[in-house]
């Protein structure tokens, strides 16, 4: 977690150095290099100082919609945040609790994600709930068989 050293400077600079000096060309290169890693975790390896995961996230999307893949950008904060609420995939029980914890994951998700996905992220969480996933389920990347049921590509 950082002390607001993150937001000083130019942090765009900075998030990218620190990616290049890693040997990735593109912040996107270096996420899917982690994949499932929560966006905070990425930015304490880029700076556990002056990195933030909104920075990072934030990144993503840019890149995201440079390349006309904004679905799968989706997909993929959505992989990372369940792999941070339920490192053991999902839940074999839904009581209360856990029930709390998926609807903060979902809410996690939606909040993070760009306005023009909104609707379909909204429809993809009624179909979860609906119709769970089995038991144990954890997708490992943006290109998970169920989420891509769930949230297919329409970029052109």
């Amino acid at each position: 977690m950082t002390d607001g050293r993150s937001w000083q400077g130019n942090w765009k600079a900075r998030l990218y150095e620190r990616v290049r000096a890693r040997g990735y060309d593109s912040l996107t290169a270096f996420a899917d290099a982690r994949p499932a890693v929560p966006l905070d975790a990425l930015a304490e390896e880029l700076g556990p100082d002056d990195i933030a995961g909104v920075q990072v996230l934030s990144g993503l999307l840019y890149e995201a919609e440079q390349r006309k893949q904004v679905t799968r950008f989706v997909r993929d904060v959505l992989v990372r945040e369940l792999s941070e609420r339920f490192p053991n995939g999902w839940p074999d029980v839904l009581d209360d609790a856990i029930r709390g914890e998926v609807a903060m994951a979902l809410g996690s998700w939606t909040a993070d994600t760009p306005d023009t996905h909104k609707e379909r992220v909204r429809q993809a969480r009624a179909a979860l709930r609906a119709s769970p996933p089995p038991v144990g389920w954890r997708p490992l990347g943006p290109d998970d068989e169920v989420l891509r049921t769930l949230l297919p590509d329409e970029e052109a």
